[in-house]
């Protein structure tokens, strides 16, 4: 008999109220039965029955303030301790008690998704038919477990998930009773929270379960319509590609609040303050980019007058000594050692050799790897098209080795997904490579592979090294510039300095020496 009814109707509630205690107590405790936590199941789940009786609370209102209400109160009850109250294993068997009565029909719950259970032993068969590898399907299948077991421990239904739900999951703090090793609750990033619930919403929603959710978008822009303005302002004014806008704006949006909200009231002093008052762990390269970007969006607002055109001058510089530094570089033999370094046995062998060979003939740069394309390919006539900085593409001949590689990564180590992107990752879910830094982490377990070392890291290794082969065999500074498709040859002067013949013969001698 539920308790409910024995609190309201029946004349000898105590009784009652023993004998659903030992029914539901016994049912709850059939598996544990031999184990050595038995004893510790037993107690918490019969102390909160004793403390829901003692308080006449109906257990249809039981939730998971009713749960801590219970884990906070001044316990005196009869052969209970409140130093057990203090135990997070203790409350934690106590919500999977509350759990094991909800399945049993004792307490009443949200509407939720039909069978749960079963789609999300579904979903874990998804997860494992895209291929995914263990720790990525462990972590995604717990995630949405978790989000199952959040909104019915909040008593949400899964007809009103949106976006903010969603956020509430990823950022709660986490009394859900899940079990972990060593019974602690499970503890996650906000991202494989927020990962996790989203691809098992996804899921739900190709078989028409639940309602279409919209995606989060963590931008900073959210809600500010200025800074929407100003993404687009730098795509299509400024030419700027995806990472570098995201740059920006997230530089902008962490000092904007020190302006003000009206740009025209801006004053000279809070420009100069922001550029002054830089928290000292910021590097000279991260003050200079502020100095940067701050400039870019005075000219933004001033080209929608907003602010004063002649507050673009105000901001302080930065020095900044281009040619302080000689480029680094390695020999044309090592670079030869790192690609033999590449393997041909596994996926990713073949996939970090093709990339390791167009950075090397090519001297291209990380980020041109990532945007790749099969439309810029020109088998035919051996011909790569490559989109550099600021939205600018160019033709290059693509060498016999580099287009075997690649054509080697294509046909044997390529997921067979539908992305026009050429280089992706080799486990589910099969994602284009996302950053710059992905292709320096290829070129990291390369070095480490073949056992080189004392090289520098960086997949722009190779592109200063081809510059510097070029001009010790006779190419000019012109040549270079065209084959590194630098827009300034300011840019390309850098590698003046590593043309030592060159410059031994233009060296004059030190006064009072003889010459070099």
């Amino acid at each position: 008999m539920p308790l409910d009814a024995y609190h309201q109707s029946d004349p000898k509630p105590a009784e009652h109220a023993n004998s659903f205690f030992c029914d539901a107590v016994t049912e709850f405790l059939a598996p544990m039965r031999g184990k050595a936590g038995i004893f510790r199941y037993s107690s918490a789940a019969r102390h909160f029955l004793f403390w829901l009786d003692q308080n006449r609370t109906q257990l249809s209102s039981v939730n998971a303030s009713t749960v801590r209400r219970f884990a906070n109160h001044a316990c005196s009850c009869p052969r209970y301790s409140a130093v057990q109250l203090r135990d997070p294993y203790y409350i934690n068997v106590v919500r999977r008690f509350v759990r094991f009565l909800e399945d049993r029909g004792d307490i009443r719950r949200a509407d939720e998704v039909h069978d749960i259970n079963q789609h999300l032993a579904r979903y874990a068969d998804r997860l494992t038919h895209l291929g995914y590898g263990s720790w990525a399907h462990r972590v995604l299948f717990s995630a949405a477990e978790h989000f199952a077991l959040w909104l019915r421990v909040s008593r949400l239904r899964w007809a009103d998930v949106d976006d903010a739900l969603i956020e509430r999951f990823a950022r709660h703090n986490c009394c859900c009773g899940l079990r972990r090793k060593n019974g602690k609750l499970a503890v996650s990033g906000l991202q494989k929270r927020r990962r996790g619930a989203q691809r098992f919403l996804s899921f739900l929603r190709e078989g028409g379960m639940v309602p279409a959710c919209r995606a989060i978008d963590d931008s900073p822009e959210v809600g500010d319509t200025r800074l929407i303005a100003y993404r687009i302002w730098l795509e299509r004014h400024c030419g700027m590609t995806g990472n570098t806008v995201e740059r920006y704006l997230y530089e902008v949006a962490r000092w904007q609040a020190d302006l003000g909200d009206d740009p025209a009231s801006y004053e000279v002093t809070a420009l100069r303050n922001i550029m002054l008052n830089q928290p000292a762990t910021r590097s000279r390269s991260s003050i200079r980019l502020t100095a940067t970007v701050l400039r870019s969006y005075l000219r933004f607002l001033a080209a929608r007058n907003e602010c004063r055109p002649e507050l673009c001058h105000a901001v302080p510089s930065v020095a900044r000594r281009r040619l302080s530094n000689l480029p680094r570089y390695v020999s044309e033999a090592t670079v030869e050692r790192i690609i033999a370094s590449c393997g041909k046995a596994t996926s990713a062998d073949l996939r970090d050799r093709a990339i390791i060979l167009l950075l090397a003939r090519l001297g291209l740069r990380a980020g041109d790897i990532c945007r790749l394309r099969f439309s810029d390919i020109d088998w035919a006539n051996a011909l790569i098209r490559v989109h550099g900085k600021g939205r600018r593409s160019a033709n290059l001949p693509l060498p016999q080795d580099a287009g075997d590689a690649l054509l080697a990564y294509i046909e044997q180590a390529r997921p067979l997904v539908a992305e026009e992107r050429i280089f992706l990752r080799l486990q589910a879910p099969f994602t284009p490579l996302a950053s710059s830094s992905q292709i320096s982490d290829i070129l990291s377990r390369v070095l480490a592979r073949g056992g080189i070392e004392g090289v520098p890291t960086g997949a722009h290794l190779f592109r200063h090294s081809l510059a510097t082969r070029l001009l010790r065999n006779g190419a000019g500074l012109e040549t270079v510039g065209t084959v590194l498709r630098h827009r300034s040859p300011s840019t390309t002067a850098i590698y003046a300095k590593v043309d030592v013949p060159m410059l031994k013969q233009i060296a004059q001698p030190w006064p009072g020496d003889v010459s070099c």
